[in-house]
């Protein structure tokens, strides 16, 4: 009774430490983020353009500092001061991660950001200028928007990842995962393309496989690779073997995890710095029947276009204009509009996974893969399961988790990416990731009824 006590008591004063004002030193990290968020907007509007380079490279490492120091003392303090576990008090109620008036006008600000990105980006002139001598150390050439846009996903990974680990810490599947993600943006989606950038290579990022890279298999593109020497062999090499070797191997042990939740950069920004918003997806049935035909749509497209831009040579000419059109309007839907303004400008009002659940063609390959042929499955302890309803909340993919929870039932779900937050949430254990033998992953009747495509949920 003494300790049931206690951990009322504590849990009451989490509650109320959570709904109190900022600290001092929250206040202070906070204020160190605004300082460097000051500074590259000033930048944005041209501030900086007209100093030496010595200056603009003291500009962008106290902005940057700024922001990367004030983000890490305030996420690890937030979460540190606590005892490990998760506590998520107002994630539902809070305006900022639930749908209010905070959480819209970040949608706005996110989504702005990518259009300007992506088709007006003379805009960001003076933010791009700014960069020049990080670029130039790690690329030996002026930056441009993509080398911008790249330093705010790896900074936010970084930043947000660390915070991650210090929420999840009691965890350490989550502290692997995360810990995976951060290096592999790093070092693979940022370093070495820089590195290859300053050797005269090709600038491709190595942590995209096909059909999610979907030129990385075009033949236009593996030529242009061939002829960049040594380097192009191996970049071909990597892109043929990582595509039709290492993502149904590796698939069939860990299941599509491996890539969704611990390689793909997607993946790594939805799960850490949009975590606040995993809550926010869909669990309705109209949501999954909507993900269904949309994600293998896409997977369709995307297979026919590199199917049809082979056989291009042999196609006759009426033809070759309508797969040119294709090609076109792909990477204009899907390859820009979904995947990158939508896909992280409506975080705050559908979750961190509208890219993911609705328009990866790669999430819908590993998903067949996971489903029909792979070790990974989802285990559960009904009798233990108090029907909370966390698993199913913070699901980021919208699975309605407690329903197998509830009866004992293992979860093989081709939309599931294995990020372990059911099981991490969850205050009974009830709920383990597991690998194991193919047969008997469908522990009952219903899960053969789900095999058999006879119980949809």
């Amino acid at each position: 009774m003494n300790e049931l006590t206690s951990n009322l008591s504590y849990e009451s004063h989490s509650i109320a430490h959570s709904g109190s004002q900022l600290g001092v030193l929250e206040k202070a990290a906070l204020a160190f983020v605004a300082l460097g968020l000051l500074l590259l907007i000033a930048a944005l509007f041209g501030v900086s353009a007209q100093m030496p380079e010595a200056t603009r490279a003291l500009w962008l490492g106290v902005a940057w500092i700024s922001i990367a120091g004030g983000g890490l003392t305030f996420g690890l303090h937030k979460h540190l001061s606590d005892k490990p576990g998760i506590r998520n008090s107002r994630k539902t109620t809070d305006s900022l991660t639930a749908r209010g008036a905070w959480g819209w006008s970040l949608a706005v600000v996110l989504t702005t950001f990518y259009v300007v990105l992506y088709w007006f980006p003379g805009l960001l002139e003076g933010l791009i200028r700014l960069h020049d001598p990080l670029s130039q150390i790690l690329r030996g050439k002026a930056a441009d928007q993509w080398f911008v846009y790249g330093t705010f996903y790896t900074a936010a990974i970084l930043v947000m990842g660390a915070k991650a680990i210090a929420k999840y810490r009691h965890s350490r599947y989550q502290i692997f995962r995360t810990c995976v993600i951060m290096v592999t943006q790093l070092g693979f989606a940022y370093l070495l393309p820089a590195i290859f950038a300053k050797l005269n290579q090709p600038e491709v990022y190595l942590s995209y496989l096909w059909p999610l890279a979907y030129d990385k298999l075009f033949p236009g593109t593996m030529d242009q690779f061939l002829r960049a020497g040594n380097i192009g062999y191996f970049i071909v090499g990597w892109f043929v073997v990582g595509t039709l070797i290492a993502t149904p191997v590796l698939t069939y042990y860990f299941g599509k995890r491996w890539y969704c939740s611990w390689v793909c950069g997607c993946g790594g920004l939805a799960n850490t710095a949009g975590d606040s918003f995993r809550q926010n997806s869909d669990k309705s049935l109209k949501a999954w029947k909507v993900e269904r035909r949309m994600l293998y749509s896409v997977l369709v497209v995307i297979v026919l276009l590199t199917s049809l831009l082979w056989l291009e040579p042999f196609l006759p000419g009426f033809a070759k204009g309508p797969v040119y059109l294709l090609r076109q309007w792909y990477g204009f839907l899907i390859g820009a509009s979904f995947a990158g303004v939508v896909g992280v400008g409506f975080y705050p009002l559908m979750g961190t996974r509208v890219w993911c659940r609705f328009g990866c063609p790669m999430a819908a390959i590993l998903g067949l893969l996971q489903k029909f042929n792979s070790r990974f499955r989802i285990t559960t302890n009904g009798a233990q399961c108090i029907s909370c309803g966390n698993c199913s909340k913070y699901c980021e993919m919208g699975i309605d988790v407690r329903h197998y929870a509830q009866r004992g039932q293992n979860i093989v779900r081709a939309s599931c990416v294995g990020c372990g937050l059911c099981a991490a949430v969850c205050p009974r254990g009830v709920l383990s990731l597991e690998n194991g033998p193919p047969d008997g992953r469908f522990n009952n009747a219903d899960g053969l009824s789900l095999l058999n495509g006879t119980k949809s949920l």
